[in-house]
């Protein structure tokens, strides 16, 4: 690639930036929770068809989930993507002191890595390619893909099954930095583990007859206040969920980084009166290294389940979130687009950032200083050096580390994982700062944007190096077929497991309209 190319894309997105900043802070500000992201997809959308995207809504039958494409003639397919969802309880204004956005409480969801600008970045690293595409004549596919619930693990491993990732020539999967050393790299060969999301449901199994031959049947009123009122499915869920808590920690070995973390959906249902609550529902999400340890996790709670149910006279039903693969490498990719980043450069901070940084620190007792971001927001690092890092925290037998469901792409094309430095203060000074900071930071223009902007430079210029050089995508796709197919049968193979629906029809958090207007 000459120097005219990568200077007409830096051009394009400088000229584009108020456009780019904007969107991100409409999102932002919609801080739509997972599964139900109507506006942000609806944005999206909009913005796609305007720039002559071919768009399918409620793509694999998700409503805030969609696919777009644009084509410039035979030639390779490149993809990125978008997501928008944003978190309950993380409800943060964009000021430099602890307030709800106006008009809703802390307990209203917000957007923590922040997803807004994950899916900005993305799209401005697409319609910069699509623009150098039209001016230079490249020829080939743009693939954008809009994916819901990704706290949830939700929307990669129904794409997946349903195919929506085959036949995709590379996959740039962009996050913001969210943990260090992986700041301003790509991934080398740790990738994330694997992940399971599900739903146990309780519900009472025999309301009549529970106290048949007591005299209080006698009464004139059935179940009148002073029979015995049966277990519930609350009861169940208590059970199951203390159970599940106590035997933890001998179920996931001290020496790994796993985690399983429940919250309740649905639980109640009861009156004043002696009736009891008839449904219950408890979630798990379950972060592994592996698939077979995601099993294993499994059947310890399928276990628990069934013994609360006996012991509260319930059934219990499980209900399938998500089930996301673990990750694998490719290092043709991942190198093209490191190579990007150290020729775009880490993002900087300037003067109106160090002034929001240092206003949240006076607003929290603690002085002013010169550099108030952490210093590594704005150093690269080698991608093989930062898994030389979190290697030394592993033990020998682990090879995956967090979790996230990019890994899906990895199985159906060769897949970088782009991280960009965020706004994040320094507390070298062993300061700890709250999480409403981090959420501040993410709203501001001033601190959130050059992030943006160096991911959505480094997506567009690894683009262009792909389309105007066959040979890395062909070296991509045999190390594809290596890591996916190789063995003696072809045994590395994992297909896609999901074998569920969408799960958009629980008891996720959401907003609602009132005559009042909207509300948490």
């Amino acid at each position: 690639m000459n120097k005219k190319e990568y200077k007409y894309i830096s051009s394009w997105i400088d000229k584009n930036s108020k456009k780019l900043s904007n969107w991100n802070q409409i999102i932002w500000n919609l801080a739509e929770p997972a599964w139900r992201e109507y506006e942000s997809s609806k944005l999206y959308i909009e913005i796609l068809k305007k720039n002559n995207f071919k768009v399918e809504e409620c793509s694999a039958g998700m409503p805030t989930a969609f696919c777009a494409e644009w084509e410039n003639g035979p030639g390779p397919t490149l993809a990125t993507y978008a997501e928008y969802d944003a978190v309950p309880g993380q409800c943060q204004d964009a000021v430099p002191f602890k307030k709800p956005r106006a008009g809703f409480s802390e307990n209203a969801s917000g957007h923590t890595d922040p997803h807004s600008a994950l899916g900005i970045s993305a799209l401005g690293g697409l319609l910069a390619t699509k623009a150098a595409m039209q001016k230079f004549n490249l020829s080939g596919k743009l693939y954008f893909t809009g994916e819901p619930a990704e706290k949830l693990r939700g929307s990669k491993p129904i794409h997946a099954a349903k195919g929506y990732y085959d036949n995709i020539d590379a996959m740039i999967s962009f996050h913001p930095c969210y943990m260090l050393p992986w700041c301003n790299t790509v991934r080398w060969d740790i990738h994330c583990g694997a992940a399971y999301a599900l739903i146990y449901r309780f519900e009472i199994k025999n309301k009549e007859g529970w106290s048949e031959g007591d005299i209080t049947n006698l009464a004139p009123i059935p179940q009148s206040h002073a029979e015995v009122r049966l277990p519930s499915a609350d009861e169940a869920l208590i059970q199951m969920y203390t159970s599940s808590r106590y035997l933890r920690d001998t179920m996931l070995p001290h020496s790994k980084s796993w985690s399983m973390n429940e919250i309740i959906l649905t639980s109640g249902q009861a009156t004043a009166d002696n009736l009891p609550s008839t449904i219950a529902e408890l979630q798990y999400m379950i972060r592994v290294s592996t698939l077979d340890e995601a099993n294993k996790v499994i059947r310890f709670l399928d276990r628990n389940a069934e013994a609360a149910a006996k012991m509260t006279n319930c059934l219990y039903t499980k209900h399938w979130v998500s089930k996301s693969r673990p990750g694998i490498p490719n290092h043709a990719i991942s190198n093209l687009v490191f190579e990007s980043l150290k020729q775009v450069g880490p993002p900087k901070w300037g003067k109106d950032a160090k002034k929001f940084a240092n206003e949240i620190r006076k607003n929290l007792g603690l002085k002013k200083v010169k550099e108030p971001f952490l210093k590594e927001t704005s150093e690269i690092i080698n991608p093989k050096k930062a898994d030389l890092i979190i290697k030394n925290n592993l033990p020998p037998s682990q090879n995956n580390f967090t979790s996230d469901d990019y890994t899906e792409m990895c199985w159906h094309t060769p897949t970088a994982r782009l991280y960009v430095g965020r706004p994040m203060l320094d507390s070298s000074q062993k300061e700890h700062f709250p999480n409403w900071v981090m959420n501040a930071l993410g709203g501001v223009p001033e601190t959130i944007d050059p992030m943006i902007f160096t991911a959505s430079k480094t997506i567009a210029l690894s683009f262009l190096k792909m389309l105007k050089n066959p040979l890395i995508l062909k070296n991509a796709k045999r190390e594809f077929n290596i890591r996916t197919k190789g063995g003696i049968n072809g045994e590395n193979w994992i297909p896609p497991l999901c074998d569920y629906n969408p799960p958009i029809h629980y008891s996720w958090p959401d907003y609602k309209s009132t005559l009042t207007g909207k509300m948490w």
